[in-house]
């Protein structure tokens, strides 16, 4: 089994990490174009042809399945995606989990970029899944550049200043990009109130696209399984190894240890 898992820089990391948890002898192909980095403030028709480019450079080591592990690429790039790649290979987007953060009750902050923020996109979202709830929108400035270069300054006072826009008393805060997942325990100690009842809950997508794409290849989770899947970086299309910046994060020193014990 092979899971391929694609995104502007590193933060397809926690998704990846998921799927090696779930099942850590799938063999896992991360495609990633640092050097275009961040896609956020990109035109979609950029973000569409950087996406296409990522993708297809994954493609080429014929996997079961792509996880389409950013959402701006899911916002702007699914479609094109999928009319290039399905049926061969199933196509997953991230959306984020704005629907199981409004089914706890309100209030909700979506923590996401400047470009998602206020999204005809996000507001659909909003629409469908959080009629009735109290939601805030948060944008993130410079945060998911911070994380991917792991600036540890420039990534606290990214979510200091986004802590500032969250109301107080929000239950729930909603991952909105891919890369905040790697720094959710400082998000929450930044936004979590001091003996607060019920204490706050963070929603990332990692898990459920992971999940996602094992059901999609019919296939379920065997945590126990030999871990023995290999591990293929690509970067803007040629074979490399994971960033330093990568490994300052625990998903990525997973990532490499499980890579590195086949």
């Amino acid at each position: 089994m092979k899971i391929a898992l694609m995104d502007s820089g590193i933060g397809l990391l926690a998704a990846a990490a998921a799927v090696r948890r779930l099942r850590p002898d799938a063999e896992l192909v991360l495609s990633s174009d640092p050097g275009s980095m961040p896609w956020g403030p990109r035109t979609p028709q950029d973000v569409t042809a950087r996406a296409l480019a990522v993708a297809e450079a994954a493609a080429a080591h014929r996997p079961d399945a792509l996880i389409v592990a950013c959402n701006t690429a899911s916002v702007h790039a699914l479609p094109a995606l999928r009319d290039r790649l399905e049926p061969g290979v199933p196509v997953i987007g991230t959306v984020p989990a704005i629907k199981p953060a409004a089914a706890g009750g309100g209030p909700v902050a979506i923590w996401a970029t400047p470009a998602t923020t206020g999204s005809p996109y996000q507001r659909g979202l909003i629409r469908e899944f959080a009629g009735g709830v109290d939601v805030t929108e948060v944008p993130c400035p410079g945060l998911a550049d911070a994380v991917e270069h792991a600036d540890r300054a420039a990534v606290d006072a990214a979510i200091a200043a986004a802590a500032e826009r969250t109301p107080d008393g929000v239950r729930a805060v909603v991952l909105g990009c891919t890369h905040y997942e790697l720094v959710a325990e400082r998000i929450r100690a930044a936004v979590q109130r001091p003996g607060a009842v019920p204490p706050l809950v963070l929603h990332g997508s990692a898990g459920a696209v992971a999940a996602q794409a094992l059901r999609r290849i019919g296939q379920g989770p065997a945590p126990d399984a030999p871990a023995h899947g290999g591990l293929t970086v690509l970067l803007s299309g040629r074979e490399g190894a994971l960033p330093a910046t990568a490994l300052t994060y625990d998903e990525g020193t997973l990532l490499q240890a499980v890579g590195s014990a086949r």
